[in-house]
Parts: C-alpha cells; sequence; structure tokens
C-alpha cells in the first residue's frame, strides 16, 4: 500500500496536465467516459472528477478511474473551480462528463499553452438528428469568429492564468462565456480544428429548433445583463 501511494504521488507530481470533470448523476455514462481517459492518465495526466452532490453511483464507479474526487456545491462554475484548487497540473482542462476528447489532447495541449494562454477544440456532435452537425459547424465558426468558447468544446489554460483571474465566475449559467471574455482581453484563444465528440442529447432530448432558439435568446439575455440564475432556471437546470 505505501509503495502504492508513493507511486501515486511521484505521478501526481510530475503531471503537467490536469483534466477536471464536472459532474453531477452521470453513473450512466462516466465509467465510459473516464475509460477513455486512461491512456492519458497513463501518460502523466491528472484526472480529478468534481461531482457535485451526485444521488446515484457516479462517485463509486469513478473512484477506481480517477486520481481525486472533489465534492462541491452544485454548479458548474463551482465545481470546476474546485476541482481546479486541487489541480498539481501547469495546465487545467475542464472536460464535460458527455464529451470524448481528439486523439494526444494532451500533446495538442502543450503545444499551444507553449506558446499561448488558452483554447478550445472544434467539436462534433453525435445522434440522429440532421441537424445536429449543422448546429456544430455553428458552434465552431461562432467561436472562432466571437473569441469565446463553450464549455462543450473542452476549454484549456494555463493554471497559472487561471488562477490570476480567480476562475470560473460563480454564476448559475454562462460561467463558460463569462471566463472566455475575460481571457480574450488578455489574448485570443487557440481554436484547435481536432474535435471533441460531445452527445447532442439535450437538443434531441427537448427538441432541436425549440433548444436552438432557448439557447439563443438566453444567450442574448445575459448579454444584455439577465441575471445567471434566472437564466439557468428558464434553461431548465436548478441551482441550489
Amino acid at each position: 500500500m505505501g509503495g502504492e501511494i508513493s507511486r501515486m504521488a511521484a505521478r501526481l507530481m510530475r503531471a503537467s496536465l490536469a483534466i477536471i470533470v464536472p459532474a453531477l448523476n452521470e453513473g450512466g455514462q462516466i465509467v465510459a467516459m473516464l475509460t477513455r481517459l486512461a491512456a492519458l492518465r497513463s501518460a502523466g495526466a491528472q484526472v480529478i472528477l468534481a461531482d457535485g452532490g451526485s444521488t446515484d453511483q457516479t462517485v463509486a464507479l469513478a473512484l477506481p478511474l480517477v486520481d481525486l474526487v472533489v465534492h462541491a456545491p452544485r454548479g458548474r462554475a463551482l465545481q470546476m473551480n474546485a476541482g481546479a484548487a486541487q489541480a498539481s497540473g501547469a495546465a487545467l482542462l475542464f472536460l464535460h462528463a458527455d464529451t470524448a476528447l481528439p486523439e494526444q489532447a494532451d500533446k495538442l495541449i502543450a503545444a499551444v499553452l507553449d506558446k499561448q494562454i488558452w483554447g478550445r477544440f472544434d467539436i462534433t456532435l453525435t445522434g440522429t438528428h440532421r441537424m445536429l452537425p449543422v448546429i456544430a459547424a455553428m458552434m465552431n465558426w461562432r467561436s472562432r469568429l466571437s473569441g469565446i468558447a463553450t464549455g462543450d468544446q473542452a476549454v484549456f489554460v494555463r493554471r497559472d492564468v487561471f488562477e490570476k483571474l480567480a476562475g470560473y465566475a460563480p454564476i448559475a449559467l454562462m460561467e463558460d462565456i463569462e471566463l472566455s471574455r475575460r481571457l480574450k482581453k488578455i489574448a485570443p484563444p487557440a481554436c484547435l480544428r481536432e474535435r471533441v465528440i460531445s452527445s447532442g442529447r439535450r437538443w434531441e432530448k427537448h427538441g432541436v429548433w425549440r433548444t436552438i432558439v432557448l439557447m439563443w435568446r438566453l444567450r442574448l439575455a445575459y448579454f444584455c445583463g439577465a441575471d445567471p440564475r434566472a437564466l439557468a432556471v428558464a434553461y431548465g437546470y436548478l441551482p441550489r
């Protein structure tokens, strides 16, 4: 046991990348998602599950597949900040539980952060609806044009910069947009054309066109100064 702890401590000390996964009741897919990160862990990346109070088996299933489980109040911003506070890597990658990274993502991120301070990947959405590829293309185009990244695109950032900015704002929704706006005041993002693969489940569950209209309406309301908590409720996400 002591030898295993020593080996884990040594590996975490040399970790250059920390992958923070915010999760809430993701028991149905967390094992498959974390298993896909095994190669990155073997290469030295640290994987942290930031749990927001799951009431299913998310934490128990994740424990053998991560380096650390951090418990935080519900809310992606709070969970990701809690995970980042425990990270040992010089680079932070925030990865949703329904998103898969491209091959050699650690090397791609390292090459970017050697010269730039933050970035994100292009995205592909999985699902059966014919509009999902169009939605993904629009997300990538809008992000490249605006310099704003969404959480679905797997945002990565130098840890020292993230800490100087005090991390994600503790708001209930739009935390990714808010952080992007502050980061791009320092430098534009690296927009990698390598793609993460993310689930289109929300679009298909709630209706593609309805979800598109809702998200654009919420984004416009946010830019006009609406309360992020009220927007979260309208989005169907009930923060504590």
